[in-house]
């Protein structure tokens, strides 16, 4: 199963190497790429994600991935996304004005609470919400490691498979269908995160995603 392709969005992501090395870690051998094709032929798909809503969207719509994202959602094809990737999942985000984002996911993007320091950054814990596969040897209130000042906060509260609290109780894990995604990075979440990825990559490459 690990020669099948697992394709990681190439649109210009900060992180788009760390999540590499993680992948590689769990010996698998991902295709860092920004061709739909390869994206669209992958069998599993990674979207990183660090900076600001409308850099984003600017370069996931320059490099044809916007659509590419939607297409593999209204597919059901196994898709993780990180960070300002679960966050570009809404209709829009707050940050800077108002930017619209990819609308696969009724909701908004809204700033963390003035109450508390901004970014939050660091570990922090998430509660489980649903029994997933995606936590498989994850305990209940695991740290992973958190890098944001802006938070999904999506409508339909049955996509919040996990939350965390910072001034506010967030959705930290949002699941829909074969679309997981998370708010925290897993490739800088130690054990856990390498376990979350690990899964992820399991269920997408043994077709279990259907049956969870």
């Amino acid at each position: 199963m690990k020669g099948e392709m697992i394709a990681i969005i190439d649109y210009g992501a900060g992180n788009l190497r760390s999540v590499a090395n993680a992948i590689a870690k769990l010996g698998y051998q991902p295709r860092v790429t920004n061709n739909p094709g390869d994206v669209l032929s992958a069998a599993a798909v990674i979207l990183p994600g660090v900076g600001a809503a409308a850099d984003t969207m600017r370069n996931l719509a320059e490099s044809g991935m916007s659509e590419v994202i939607r297409q593999l959602i209204s597919e059901e094809r196994p898709l993780f996304a990180i960070c300002m990737g679960m966050q570009v999942m809404l209709q829009g985000s707050e940050e800077g004005g108002w930017h619209e984002c990819l609308g696969v996911i009724p909701g908004i993007v809204k700033r963390l609470s003035s109450e508390v320091k901004i970014p939050h950054m660091g570990w922090n814990q998430v509660k489980q919400r649903i029994a997933h596969p995606i936590f498989d040897a994850i305990p209940d209130e695991a740290n992973f490691y958190f890098v944001h000042s802006y938070y999904a906060d999506p409508d339909d509260t049955s996509v919040v498979a996990g939350t965390t609290d910072y001034g506010v109780s967030m959705c930290s894990v949002m699941i829909k269908g074969n679309l997981v995604a998370t708010q925290f990075h897993p490739e800088k979440s130690g054990e856990y995160g390498l376990r979350m990825y690990s899964n992820f990559l399991q269920m997408a490459l043994k077709g279990r995603f259907g049956r969870c």
